[in-house]
């Protein structure tokens, strides 16, 4: 080990020599992957031309392309700025009423199941699934392997993988109709390990917008059931999909309904445009009132480690928009009006593609639902989209509909159509 001898000098003149050991404690830590969407944006910033879009990140903006205030939220961040509340510590399973708010709007409030679950605050969707992912590592008495679609929220696997749990997959997304693949979908289910853990995203999958169908959640139900797999639902975004809370739950409730209890994650990122809150919630439901208290004992000694309390101010505007009558229908109202707004744009560039003479099929760009779309176009048409018309976003294909305004998805229709005809 090499050593560099530094001298100094006391205050009578003599030197003092110290020694500084050159080698370093991390020369075995390689240099990490960069972010794939971070990547997108950057090279977006670099781009000089004035007519480029950003497609790649994941959160909503207007017709004008600025970030949403939801009006329910500001009224809430209003109301609570003059409430002159104090600023102690939550508690570590998080505000107690927002966690049952956030039950109850997943559950239904009205849901028998309600009685039996457990509920915490969590760091938005990431956190919230963390804490469930170390829960099942730590007390899921099945195969502790984690199956996600095909293809599945990139944050997924590096999630439960550190949380020590084993990645598997099933097949989810069809390239050639860009739509779900439910043969495949229920054949790989079939084969399963029995009492596995099965991840399913509740609504607006992400990446690739596409969902199943009433009927065919019906039939992922019967084979999950038939494998006895654990089901854990993703759901980031409830109302943000169809427009209404109701529908976008409709999976999570028809799996309680037939017997399943369920982890559950929420976020209120997208639904509420509460991003940088990191407010979200985990929630199990039990076998009945004993089992829930001893998960719920469980999983705080599990978040006390690991951030102790869940943040403030977030849960205290969510909570308030979700409790107070007139802030709850207004957010109702705003939260259909994102929805509205993204539909609409899939099917002005759908309407701008046919405008353009295109002659493919773009109708899974309708057919899919939510923030994102899988577009169907290919790494080389990607490349060519970026580097010629200076549209951004992933190389797999997919877009976030959200950035699409009013302005500009004209100009997208065109460079598409340029890059497939």
């Amino acid at each position: 080990m090499a050593i560099n001898i530094l001298r100094r000098f006391n205050i009578q003149g003599a030197p003092i020599v110290q020694r500084r050991m050159t080698s370093s404690w991390w020369q075995n830590v390689e240099l990490g992957p960069p972010d794939p969407i971070l990547g997108v944006t950057e090279a977006f910033k670099r781009d000089t031309n004035s007519s480029k879009i950003n497609l790649g990140v994941g959160a909503y903006r207007d017709d004008q392309g600025k970030p949403y205030l939801l009006p329910s939220v500001q009224t809430a961040a209003r109301k609570l700025s003059e409430s002159n509340l104090d600023r102690e510590y939550l508690a570590i399973g998080g505000d107690s009423e927002f966690c049952k708010a956030s039950r109850e709007l997943a559950l239904g409030a009205d849901n028998e199941a309600i009685k039996r679950t457990i509920t915490v605050q969590g760091i938005s969707g990431t956190g919230s699934l963390r804490i469930g992912a170390n829960f099942l590592a730590k007390f899921h008495s099945g195969e502790r392997t984690v199956y996600l679609p095909k293809p599945s929220w990139g944050n997924h696997t590096p999630i439960f993988s550190h949380a020590g749990l084993k990645l598997s997959a099933y097949r989810y997304y069809n390239a050639t109709t860009c739509g779900l693949d439910i043969d495949g979908c229920l054949e790989d289910i079939s084969s399963i390990t029995p009492r596995s853990i099965i991840v399913l995203h509740a609504c607006a999958h992400n990446p690739t917008g596409v969902d199943p169908s009433r009927d065919q959640w019906r039939a992922i139900e019967e084979q999950i059931k038939k494998q006895h797999l654990f089901v854990f639902f993703d759901m980031a975004y409830q109302g943000f999909a169809s427009g209404n809370i109701d529908n976008d739950a409709w999976a999570v409730r028809y799996f309680i309904e037939k017997g399943h209890n369920v982890a559950l994650a929420q976020s209120y990122a997208k639904n509420m445009g509460l991003y940088g809150e990191r407010i979200g919630a985990y929630s199990m439901v039990t076998q009945d009132q004993d089992e829930r208290d001893r998960v719920e004992s469980q999983l705080k000694i599990i978040i006390r480690p690991m951030y102790s309390n869940p943040p403030l101010t977030g849960a205290r505007l969510a909570k308030m928009v979700m409790l107070d009558p007139e802030l709850r229908k207004q957010w109702l109202v705003d939260v259909k009006g994102m929805a509205d707004r993204v539909i609409s744009m899939r099917e002005k560039l759908v309407e701008g593609l046919k405008r353009e003479g295109s002659t493919r099929n773009w109708s899974h760009i309708t057919d899919q639902i939510g923030m994102f779309c899988f577009t169907g176009l290919q790494p080389d048409q990607v490349a060519r989209i970026t580097s010629d018309y200076s549209v951004y976003l992933t190389k797999d294909g997919r877009i976030s509909i959200a950035g699409l305004s009013s302005t500009n998805v004209d100009y997208l229709a065109h460079a598409i159509h340029q890059v497939t005809k």
